[in-house]
């Protein structure tokens, strides 16, 4: 192996990404599968150790394999495989096009970083430790290096490697007798020092301290000396993070203050709380003056450390623990070189901050040219600032504000570096992102085009942004019923990805899902439901079978089941990814609520109308919680609700239901609302049952005049509306009016082209 470089006869090891004291990360090749990927290989032991040592050492690596490979959340980084080679063990992961806080920092010259930045990767980090932390797993060693922002703008939590189940305690205490300590000085919670119970809250304390160094610059106890560092940490309140720097929002330093708190009670209940104040926070913006939290509106927990008047003595094992390195240090903890120990025969210089690096993280790369003029780096680091707080708004779904910022955002970085500049056109890109969930396609694919050409001068037909611009134009054609000139864009699209990113990368069959989708939209349903099925295993491959993008694509099959009326095995997928959702993403997230009314949907397509309408009542109550009364998704539920009473025969329940929910989506979306129409539609479904026909027939009319005058005539659901006011008309008796009105929708449908073929991606 040390010749071939190979592992297992598949995994080509390429070069050296990082090195830490137990182990190297190497940028490698998955020669099976033809993809990109990071091995973490454990440094070998020489023969001066003893086999008890190494069982115990082998054991905690593979404790560590399993535990990250169960884990499938988009803000923790993949694991593909383990195994044990030639004495090696190896753990293969994504492969990250990012850097980790770590580095982050060093590049911003140890200032602290933009505080919508820091605000953002608060809030993704928090995020995935909610995931892990329902899962019982708790990280226990969580630090600017083990965290990563990819390319995307995406948080990623790497090397799980002293993870532990938190019901296993016993057994982690036996792999760590070893005299080994766990965690690093300046992230380490008062209770890992103190050698005391360590469940989430200590990880919720690790991210307090990478918070106060990414907004501060330091972290929270910044000393030189090991035994100083962790005396702060057990005795120390920590300076009120304003103090170094004033213009951080009260909010956020009361909840860094929060997650530092001594006691575990004293912190947060669990991350999914500290991802909710987060997102409860104002909008920053540079300059305004930050809002106090009054006293009485937010009681400040007692520190427990205030009330010990003599703490015990730090343990034993801490007397020679040197500093290590925090995110801005230079300390060293690398052992001197060891011939014997590498795979290649030698074992390779350490990372430049002294410490491991997160698996999967590549070298560094080139910084865009900048303009002629370089502009003020205080204007360019102010305009990257209000581009992730738009970036924030966006994960909020506050898509309004998100464009906004971007738009002035884009304006001002094309007056100072360029309409064609890398940043100018990531702001362009992310103002067509926000057009295009804001219902107004034709903004957006202007916005998409323009970037796609200005990525293309710049950086080439085939370079992942320009793709990812050229996919969006896709998406935003599909938006306008283009569907053909949608998937020829898509067509093109895969083609390039599968060349320059090979077949089952993630953003390859991102591109093979959303031509799944569109396929669907062209009637195409078989070749939709077999792309689609193809994609799903192979994320369920790549990405693991609980990963959200894989679940996306399942429920992407469920959907073309239903559309070939293969209901049964609609609900069953539906069912199986509203399982898998409510476990990796929690039970109130909008995706898992999304796959419930789709089974509800497919139960109802069954004839299991009071399977439904159970299904609906619990789902209406929890959207209601999750989401609010007024939300879209709420008022779609209590639609689905009503149709499954009418179903049922309770008509008078079932239009007293259709009513309010046309009169809340009249008020929250507006009168010509698709949705609002649909409501009305069945009010006069409602009165049909019920023989009032007269009343039916108004409101019948008025649905297909609105449809008419906001789709046009020839549209597929204004004709539905015309079929649906002659049968009217036929129950009333007017049999003359009623074949006029077939007739004139006939004609209409035989001007229809194919191609205009309703249905949005």
């Amino acid at each position: 192996m040390a010749d071939t470089r190979l592992i297992q006869g598949r995994y080509q090891l390429l070069d050296l990404i990082g090195r830490g004291g137990m182990g190297e990360v190497w940028r490698a090749r998955d020669e099976s599968l033809g993809r990109q990927v990071a091995v973490k290989c454990l440094k070998p032991m020489g023969r001066q150790h003893e086999p008890s040592y190494l069982r115990v050492l082998r054991e905690r690596f593979r404790r560590e394999a399993r535990v990250a490979a169960s884990l499938q959340h988009r803000g923790v980084t993949v694991v593909h495989d383990f195994g044990e080679s030639e004495g090696v063990l190896y753990l293969v992961m994504e492969l990250l096009d990012g850097r980790n806080l770590s580095q982050l920092l060093e590049d911003n010259k140890q200032h602290p970083l933009p505080v919508p930045e820091v605000i953002e990767i608060a809030e993704q980090v928090g995020a995935a430790l909610a995931y892990t932390h329902r899962q019982g797993i708790v990280h226990r060693d969580l630090k600017p290096a083990n965290i990563v922002r990819v390319a995307d703008g995406t948080v990623k939590i790497c090397d799980f490697g002293i993870a532990r189940l938190a019901h296993d305690i016993g057994f982690s205490t036996r792999l760590t007798g070893t005299g080994i300590a766990m965690g690093t000085p300046h992230y380490m919670s008062p209770e890992q020092i103190g050698a005391g119970n360590v469940d989430h809250r200590s990880d919720l304390y690790s991210l307090g301290c990478v918070l106060y160094e990414l907004a501060t610059g330091a972290p929270p106890f910044d000393m030189d000396d090991a035994w100083a560092v962790l005396v702060g940490h057990r005795d120390t309140p920590p300076r009120p993070p304003r103090e170094v720097r004033p213009e951080l929002p009260v909010p956020f330093e009361d909840i860094v203050l929060d997650l530092l708190a001594k006691e575990p009670d004293d912190r947060p209940e669990d991350a999914a709380e500290l991802v909710r104040r987060i997102a409860a926070m104002p909008p920053y913006r540079a300059g305004a003056p930050p809002r106090r939290t009054l006293p009485e509106e937010r009681p400040r927990p007692v520190r427990a450390s205030a009330r010990l008047p003599e703490p015990p003595r730090l343990p034993g094992w801490a007397r020679n623990m040197t500093t290590g390195s925090k995110a801005a240090g230079t300390g060293s903890l690398q052992p001197p070189p060891d011939p014997s120990a590498a795979l290649t025969g030698s074992w390779t210089g350490p990372w430049d901050d002294g410490g491991e690096g997160p698996a999967g993280t590549p070298a560094r790369g080139t910084t865009p040219a900048a303009a002629t003029e370089r502009p003020p780096p205080g204007l360019v680091a102010d305009l990257a600032g209000r581009h992730s707080e738009g970036l924030r708004l966006a994960r909020l779904d506050r898509w309004a504000e998100a464009g906004e910022v971007q738009q002035a955002v884009a304006a001002e970085r094309e007056r100072l570096l360029g309409p064609d500049h890398p940043d100018t056109l990531a702001s362009r890109y992310e103002v067509g992102f926000a057009l295009s969930r804001l219902g107004q396609p034709r903004d957006a694919l202007r916005e998409f085009a323009r970037t796609a050409a200005g990525r293309e001068r710049v950086l080439g037909p085939d370079h992942p942004d320009t793709l990812a611009a050229r996919q969006e134009t896709a998406y935003v054609l599909g938006q306008l019923g283009r569907h053909f000139e949608a998937h020829q864009v898509y067509t093109a699209v895969l083609t390039a990805r599968e060349h320059v990113m090979g077949t089952d990368h993630p953003d390859t069959l991102r591109c093979r899902h959303n031509l799944a989708f569109n396929l669907s939209r062209l009637g195409r349903l078989e070749d939709s439901y077999s792309m689609a099925r193809d994609v799903a295993a192979a994320r369920a491959r790549v990405l693991g079978p609980e990963h959200p993008d894989t679940l996306v694509t399942r429920y992407e099959v469920g959907y073309a089941l239903g559309q070939l009326g293969r209901w049964t095995e609609a609900l069953r997928t539906y069912q199986e990814v509203a399982t898998a959702r409510a476990r990796v993403l929690g039970p109130d997230e909008a995706d898992t609520l999304a796959a419930r009314y789709e089974a509800g949907i497919c139960l109802g397509r069954l004839g299991r109308s009071a399977e439904a309408l159970e299904l609906y009542r619990e789902l209406v109550e929890d959207r209601t919680r999750a989401q609010g009364v007024a939300h879209p998704d709420t008022l779609r539920a209590r639609h689905g609700l009503g149709v499954n009473l009418g179903r049922l025969g309770r008509w008078e329940e079932a239009l007293a239901e259709a009513r309010d929910v046309c009169a809340i989506r009249a008020r929250v979306l507006g009168a010509d609302h698709p949705d609002t129409l649909v409501s009305r539609r069945e009010v006069a479904v409602g009165l049909g049952w019920l023989g009032r026909w007269t009343d039916a027939l108004a409101v019948y009319r008025d649905v297909a005049q609105a449809r008419q005058r906001v789709l046009g005539a020839a549209h597929p659901d204004a004709l539905a509306s015309r079929q649906d006011e002659a049968h009217c008309l036929e129950q009333l008796g007017r049999s003359a009016e009623a074949v006029e009105l077939y007739r004139q929708v006939a004609a209409l449908r035989r001007t229809r082209s194919p191609r205009s073929h309703p249905g949005q991606i």
